[in-house]
């Protein structure tokens, strides 16, 4: 769960696993999955004849520390196994972490079967709270195979899309840091040129009057405003780069890191939780506020052949990766079966 998540729908292998649909939210619109009702006692009590496990991914923070205990407890008495694959070690959608990290101690603790997506985070898993976990990589989350490659360009094209402006997303100094890159490299002699984009819709107005300020008046970077992408836009809008900035200061696992990896995007990246684990080879750290480890990070990340948007270079890459990513998550699905086996028998033995 949520079932309706399309990372849940990837790893999810529907030859062997039910996927039970999303329970409906009392007062939310339909297809809301927010908060969870699956995670309520009062829920399982009432379905706990139609499931055999549990699974959860995301939507943890919708309670506390305490409901989630209430839940585990629930859970054991049932002799229903509960799976947790831990995505967020920090949770990007908050600035203070205490209350995630609370419920983290009470799911780790309470759960059956743990699932971490790079072995550094297992890792970190294993040191903070003494349990061991399955390492299953993230999958493609991408259905089509004719995906974009870009369309050539003159100039080496670096991009960060600051979306709506979330707790974890410093756009300000993200943006200062490439407006200084992007000036330096130029008065090197390099042709290159940036994009900052934001949504319509942001969290935090003055914040984005900050980068417009930044980025209005920059040369050589252009900044975009408008509505959120589709997933096919969003697409379209990566493969026409050359480097791909995330701009991040906290969080565990990024999914536009892998999506990225899918189009052959190379990334630049801010030296935070575990992303730079999820694709080592096309992950280039730089600093906020170091617009000279970003220089480098930029020349770093093009250099091969396959970062060149609209190349035959980077047509044959994605085409390799299609196919590697396909296999991959083949692998991902079988594995996710088994644990549920072992699972469910752990528990029945138990």
């Amino acid at each position: 769960m949520p079932a309706s998540h399309p990372y849940v729908r990837a790893v999810t292998d529907e030859r062997s696993v039910d996927l039970r649909p999303d329970p409906p939210v009392p007062g939310a619109a339909p297809g809301q999955w927010w908060p969870p009702q699956v995670l309520l006692p009062a829920w399982l009590e009432a379905h706990a004849g139609e499931i055999d496990l549990v699974h959860l991914h995301f939507g943890s923070e919708s309670y506390s520390a305490d409901d989630l205990a209430a839940t585990v407890d629930t859970l054991q008495r049932l002799e229903l196994p509960l799976v947790y694959t831990v995505h967020d070690l920090e949770n990007p959608q908050l600035s203070a972490q205490e209350p995630h990290r609370a419920a983290l101690a009470v799911l780790i603790a309470g759960a059956n079967e743990l699932i971490t997506l790079t072995p550094s985070t297992a890792a970190e898993v294993e040191r903070d709270y003494g349990r061991a976990s399955d390492v299953i990589a993230h999958p493609t989350l991408v259905e089509d195979d004719a995906l974009p490659l870009g369309r050539p360009s003159t100039t080496t094209r670096v991009g960060v899309h600051l979306r709506d402006l979330r707790p974890n997303i410093d756009g300000v100094a993200t943006t200062a840091t490439l407006v200084r890159a992007v000036a330096d490299l130029r008065a090197q002699g390099a042709a290159v040129e940036a994009v900052v984009r934001m949504n319509e819709n942001v969290r935090d107005a003055d914040t984005a009057a900050s980068i417009d300020a930044l980025a209005r008046t920059a040369d050589g970077v252009r900044l975009e405003r408008a509505a959120r992408l589709d997933d096919d836009a969003l697409a379209a809008w990566i493969a026409d780069l050359d480097v791909c900035l995330l701009p991040y200061t906290h969080g565990t696992h990024s999914g536009w890191a892998e999506l990225c990896y899918d189009l052959a995007v190379p990334v630049a990246g801010t030296r935070v939780g575990h992303v730079g684990s999820q694709h080592p080879g096309d992950f280039h750290t730089y600093g906020l506020g170091d617009p000279v480890s970003l220089e480098r990070a930029i020349v770093d990340a093009t250099a091969p052949a396959w970062s060149v948007p609209g190349s035959a270079a980077r047509a044959a890459e994605v085409a390799r990766r299609r196919t590697e990513r396909r296999e991959e998550r083949e692998r991902v699905r079988q594995a996710h079966v088994a644990l549920y086996r072992r699972s469910l028998r752990t528990e029945s033995a138990a």
